[in-house]
């Protein structure tokens, strides 16, 4: 197909992003259920109680944290631009494709042919990307200029250790 040379890196930016949205939505294998005991009381960040050993529940991490199975993927965060929405370099961000993004949701987005995490402003018709950082100037879109989605974060993993 031939299109104007100055649309080529549009074109491409739009056929790379239509190449990961069906990527990340094959049939992944259905993880086996991992039930892990979750105890009764809850864990004071002050000064500590005595340990608790009555298990008021068994838990299972793939149903707690993932609503729509075949709709979600993990992504490794980079880079420090939402660190006050508690997303740190290395956090692994679970994202749901299956949900709508709304105002104030951390989106996982295309712009320019990037992918970047930020905060999702839609006021008075208009769409902004917000770092969660003073550093990071808002994303702006301008006329014609389209927010490509590829979904909502819904929890961060954060290791402490390796």
């Amino acid at each position: 197909m031939r299109v104007p040379e100055g649309l080529t890196p549009a074109i491409r930016t739009l056929i790379d992003a239509r190449k990961l949205q069906t990527a990340a939505l094959l049939p992944n294998p259905t993880p086996s259920p991992l039930k892990l005991p979750r105890f009764g009381h809850r864990v004071r960040a002050g000064f500590p109680s005595p340990a608790d050993d009555y298990i008021e529940a068994w838990l299972d991490l793939n149903e707690h944290l993932i609503e729509h199975k075949e709709a979600t993927f993990f992504v490794e965060a980079s880079g420090d631009s939402m660190t006050g929405a508690g997303i740190q370099e290395g956090n692994l961000l679970i994202v749901d494709r299956a949900l709508e993004p709304r105002h104030g949701d951390i989106v996982i987005a295309v712009v320019d042919g990037e992918l970047t995490v930020k905060r999702l402003e839609k006021r008075r018709g208009k769409i902004r990307l917000i770092a969660e950082n003073p550093a990071y100037a808002p994303i702006e879109f301008k006329e014609g200029q389209e927010l490509v989605s590829w979904g909502v974060v819904t929890s961060v993993i954060q290791k402490f250790k390796r």
